[in-house]
């Protein structure tokens, strides 16, 4: 076992015996040998609705803290096999083709690039939102992991890797809005009832639509938890009186906070740990994400029955309280362009000097705490924008509004990102700028490949200067960071910098 995608991983080695998430080296080898079948079925010629599905769907179920059922993943390889002929190679041997360690770096970055683009891929499909030209790419870029190609080569396939991530992230905000109406300013309560509840986690928005649907006149209140608490601020998701409000922070404390929640939960893609005993048989789970001995809710056709966790949250107590303030989300990119003429006359009187992009992922590591001591440092008259659940480390903080903006903005999930960029765009053009002309830092919390996905999509896009963190990625080599250093300012977070309270627009 080598594993070395996500941030927690063993510095400078990767997981070699157990993965730091909890996966055993057996289902590392079983992951490994889906993404071998999964690269000779993207160099094959077999090209189908069903081929293509299993080709995002494979490739999600391997992300960090996804899938930890061997079975599942098996049954996966299984049906490629089916369809192209008996396959035994790991992705692991073909990286290893490369004896170059910054041609090997260059291949990680990009299969990682990959699955990220896989999963919010996965995301817009799922809402029947396509692109033939997305699965094309992942195709491209699966089947050129064996082939000798230069460090040029890599480069420009990573590029293309971030410009194929605007454009999925870009289908998945078009999805997500167009099916359940564009997210409004709204605070969200993390008060609990005095009815049974089910808790709900991961990114999928369909999966909740299904549950409220179901649950409607039960006499349970549903929660959302992690990523899924953007929902909240869709009107379509409003219209249910069932939907109790949020329940819980990011994903890394779902152990304590699954406990103490009492009812059943599901997760529905990623950010899904290996469960206490205390509540396994409460656990589902739905899409990708699996558990082995975990009950598991399959889609038929397109729908979901949900009818077992229903059963299961008649029984249990109403969740136990945990102390947290209310939150305000909903600040997608068409509310906040609505404030575009007030923002716009606060960066120009002073009022407003700086903005922070803060986004990305969370994780467990103490040094995480920076995040939140980095957003109490800011100046007064800093606004911070944010996305993805590294917000969870400082959104219950209390930093006041200027003028009536507030300060902290959170556009929502992490494939809400896209949101920040368009933010960003519409305030250069407005300043006759390009973003890295503007009072504009980005400080990005990374921990799996969906943040790689996102950091490749920033690069492409042309964003300068980012900070990095908690620490860079141990796939990188030396030199390849240093070529990421010198080209687009790439560096491991840490102060705030001086240019922070200094640089503005006149």
């Amino acid at each position: 076992m080598l594993c070395r995608q996500c941030e927690e991983t063993l510095p400078g080695t990767g997981c070699i015996r157990n993965g730091v998430c909890g996966k055993t080296a057996e289902l590392s080898d079983k992951q490994d040998l889906l993404i071998g079948a999964l690269i000779e079925l993207a160099s094959s010629d077999k090209r189908c609705p069903e081929c293509d599905k299993y080709l995002v769907d494979g490739l999600f179920m391997t992300l960090s803290n996804t899938n930890f059922d061997a079975k599942r993943i098996d049954s996966v390889r299984e049906g490629i096999i089916d369809r192209i002929g008996d396959v035994d190679i790991r992705v692991k041997d073909i990286l290893s083709l490369d004896t170059d360690d910054d041609l090997r770096s260059l291949k990680e970055l990009l299969l990682f690039g990959l699955k990220g683009l896989a999963a919010y891929y996965h995301h817009a499909r799922v809402l029947g939102f396509e692109d033939g030209s997305i699965v094309g790419f992942i195709r491209k870029g699966l089947s050129s992991l064996p082939e000798a190609l230069s460090a040029d080569d890599l480069v420009s396939l990573n590029m293309e890797c971030g410009e194929v991530g605007v454009r999925c992230l870009a289908l998945l905000d078009e999805a997500n809005t167009s099916t359940y109406g564009i997210p409004e300013l709204t605070s969200v309560s993390t008060k609990v009832g005095t009815n049974p509840g089910i808790l709900i986690t991961g990114h999928d928005l369909k999966d909740l639509e299904q549950l409220l649907e179901q649950t409607k006149g039960t006499g349970i209140d549903v929660y959302t938890h992690g990523e899924m608490l953007p929902a909240n601020s869709y009107p379509a998701f409003k219209r249910y009186d069932n939907l109790k409000g949020n329940y819980g922070g990011a994903w890394y404390a779902q152990k304590d906070e699954f406990e103490s929640f009492n009812g059943p939960i599901i997760a529905t893609t990623n950010c899904v740990l290996i469960p206490k005993d205390s509540y396994r048989d409460r656990l589902f789970t739905t899409g990708t994400a699996g558990v082995e001995g975990v009950k598991h809710i399959e889609d038929v056709d397109g729908r979901k029955d949900f009818s077992k966790v229903i059963d299961a949250a008649g029984s249990c107590a109403p969740p136990t309280p945990i102390e947290r303030n209310d939150l305000t989300i909903g600040f997608g990119h068409s509310q906040v362009l609505a404030l575009a003429d007030r923002i716009i006359d606060a960066v120009k009187s002073g009022a407003i000097r700086r903005f922070v992009v803060m986004a990305g992922c969370d994780g467990r590591e103490r040094s995480r705490s920076y995040y939140r001591e980095f957003a109490e440092a800011l100046p007064k008259d800093t606004v911070i924008l944010t996305a993805g659940c590294a917000k969870y480390r400082f959104n219950d903080c209390d930093l006041g509004d200027i003028g009536g903006i507030p300060r902290l903005v959170d556009a929502g999930q992490c494939n809400d990102c896209y949101s920040l960029v368009v933010i960003a765009n519409a305030l250069a053009d407005a300043f006759g700028t390009d973003v890295n002309g503007l009072p504009l830092s980005f400080n990005i919390s990374w921990y799996e490949q969906k943040a790689v996905l996102v950091l490749l999509s920033l690069l492409k896009l042309g964003v300068k200067d980012i900070m990095l963190g908690p620490r860079l990625p141990g796939f990188i080599t030396p030199n390849i960071l240093k070529v990421l250093v010198d080209t687009f300012g790439i560096r491991a977070n840490g102060t705030v910098p001086e240019d922070m309270v200094t640089l503005r627009i006149e």
